[in-house]
């Protein structure tokens, strides 16, 4: 290397990670934000939350929704179970389940930063701008901060994979065993982890076949108890809630647009870890990392295309990404030996020289691809100064534009008239002695007040013909709610009917971007 090339070198390097610690930033700044909102701000948190406030009673949410409170949920239990002795402090709040989701994004990252260093030449900075690149992706930021359980099952199977890369090599027992143990919590997080436990033993039996069967075997067993056990707990409502119901319509125009938009926002490093896969498979060995990738890539892009999926389905290709690249980064700037034998010692050299220069630009390219900020206030200048405008609510911009079905409408940050706008949503209940319908719990459990049904559920069921609703519906013909709080129309139809024929539509409450309709019961005044 020469004086100059080097100090080009490390001045990009600076800028890009100047530019991903910026990312870091708005992404710290929006979890600060939604920690201090006490109502849902992604449709369905309060489930999560109510989820975890029966775990942390003893109880399972896999009920039988033909009964009252008509409720069910169809997610695994781990992230409520971790959540859940909060609750015995705290009561039901959002904010703790929120900082679960955002300290899982930090491990998950951390892991991609610890794999980079460790499986490649070990280039610190590298490491560490491949974790920031995790941080910065639009898909990460949407979900990280969330009372959701996908950003906790992304981090066990970024756990699993990391850990199974060095152990099973080592024929190391322990760390086979904890790799695998953290598939079986990915999976038990949420259904989707499934791809990442198929892609795992697939490798493993590349690599040695009757090892990995026998290991296979008894990971199988200990899925397969844990399943025994919550289907017989439940009285055989695990099956039908979490499995039978969890197959929902498949949109193609969604797939496709989504498909797109992942590769638009992150192509700079999809390109390297796609060329990394393809020297493995041709001059070198396929690594976890890139079996893990394409099964995520292509089963999750998949996935991410049924309805109530979306972008979230993408962040653990996303992570395989950022691993492949950060390593392929590596080997170049390093000039690894791998790399050798197929370019040759002058090629080589002169790749490294190229990759000081291209390698940090392509970090800078991702960070302005991914990037998202507020536009008024202190951000004001910076936006201007990068030619940005908001493109979303509450005078934000995010770079995917919200125009692709399946990404998520959220993302921006909430003000003091999206408090006021929830506490009026409570008072409202507060007025009523009645039972409350509301399509989101989050509003019922500030309240104290039953949480009564999840409209997604009864969708899923409905669809699957699995829920007849009688006596739901035989409640809003009586007219025994008080009150029916919509957001999203997602009941099954049958009831979104009756709820037209004996509730009108007379208030509508505009919070965190959308409009709350309040129904009262017709021919009763407000109670």
């Amino acid at each position: 290397m020469n004086g100059a090339r080097s100090r080009i070198h490390i001045v990009l390097m600076l800028a890009a990670s100047g530019a991903l610690l910026f990312s870091f930033l708005i992404y710290l700044l929006y979890t600060a934000n939604l920690l201090a909102f006490p109502y849902d701000y992604d449709q369905g948190e309060g489930f999560e939350v109510y989820d975890t406030v029966l775990f942390s009673r003893g109880e399972l949410p896999y009920r039988d929704t033909e009964v009252y409170p008509f409720y069910a949920s169809n997610y695994p239990p781990l992230f409520h179970v971790m959540a859940a002795p909060f609750v015995w402090f705290f009561g039901p709040a959002h904010w703790y389940g929120r900082l679960l989701g955002f300290l899982g994004s930090l491990v998950s990252a951390g892991a991609i930063a610890y794999a980079v260093y460790r499986d490649g030449p070990g280039r610190r900075w590298i490491a560490i701008l491949s974790g920031l690149a995790f941080l910065s992706s639009n898909f990460v930021y949407h979900i990280g901060p969330l009372y959701r359980q996908h950003t906790m099952m992304v981090t066990f199977e970024t756990l699993a994979i990391v850990t199974l890369a060095s152990a099973f090599p080592r024929r190391d027992r322990r760390g086979i065993a904890a790799g695998l143990l953290l598939l079986i919590c990915a999976g038990y997080t949420k259904q989707l982890a499934a791809i990442s436990a198929v892609a795992a033993l697939a490798w493993m039996f590349l690599r040695a076949p009757l090892r990995a069967i026998r290991w296979s075997i008894g990971f199988a067993a200990v899925g397969m108890g844990v399943f025994l056990w919550l289907h017989i707990a439940s009285g055989g409502q695990w099956w039908i809630q979490a499995i039978l119901a969890n197959v929902n319509d498949f949109i193609v125009e969604q797939a496709l647009g989504l498909f797109i938009l992942w590769f638009k926002l992150h192509g700079l490093l999809l390109v390297p870890a796609a060329l990394l896969v393809i020297f493995e498979l041709y001059c070198d060995r396929l690594s976890i990392y890139g079996v893990w990738f394409v099964f995520a890539a292509l089963f999750g892009g998949v996935a991410a295309g049924a309805w109530g999926a979306g972008d979230s389905y993408f962040v653990t290709s996303v992570a395989g990404a950022c691993i492949l690249s950060g390593i392929v980064f590596s080997r170049i700037i390093a000039r690894d030996w791998r790399m050798r034998g197929l370019l040759g010692e002058a090629a080589l050299s002169k790749l490294c020289h190229v990759g000081m220069i291209v390698v940090p630009l392509l970090y800078l390219g991702y960070a302005r691809a991914t990037l998202k900020m507020p536009t008024d206030g202190v951000f004001e200048p910076i936006a201007t100064a990068l030619g940005v405008e908001a493109n979303a609510q509450a005078r934000f911009y995010d770079s995917a534009s919200y125009l692709v079905g399946g990404y998520a409408r959220i993302g921006y940050f909430l003000g003091a008239e999206d408090h006021a706008a929830g506490a009026e949503i409570v008072r409202l209940i507060n007025e009523t002695d009645a039972p409350v319908l509301s399509e989101e719990a989050g509003f019922s459990l500030a309240a104290e007040r039953d949480v009564v049904t999840n409209p997604t559920q009864l969708r899923n069921l409905d669809r699957a013909g699995l829920f007849q609703g009688d006596q739901l519906i035989s409640m809003i013909n009586r007219r025994e709610f008080g009150l029916i709080i919509l957001r999203a129309l997602f009941y099954p139809p049958s009831v979104l009917e009756a709820m037209g024929q004996r509730y009108e539509h007379r208030e509508t409450i505009h919070m965190n971007g959308f409009d709350y309709l309040i129904l009262y019961p017709k021919g009763k005044e407000s109670q």
